[in-house]
């Protein structure tokens, strides 16, 4: 999956969570965490510093797991 894709995902996610209670970043980092496939999540981490990002995807980064 394109890199551009992940990152237009990512921003759906935190569009959908800007409007729920609780911490929004946590929630978008778990969601990531709990639902994508390990390498998406690194293609998604290593294309995220290129991308255009909801202020939520980008306060959830450091919480998104990078596989080992």
């Amino acid at each position: 999956m394109s890199p551009e894709k992940l990152g237009h995902m990512a921003n759906q996610i935190a569009t959908f969570f800007e409007s729920q209670p609780g911490d929004q970043a946590r929630a978008v980092a778990d969601h990531i965490n709990a639902n994508w496939a390990p390498a998406m999540r690194a293609q998604f981490l290593d294309g995220a510093p290129e991308q255009a990002l909801h202020p939520l995807v980008k306060a959830a980064l450091p919480e998104i797991r990078r596989p080992v």
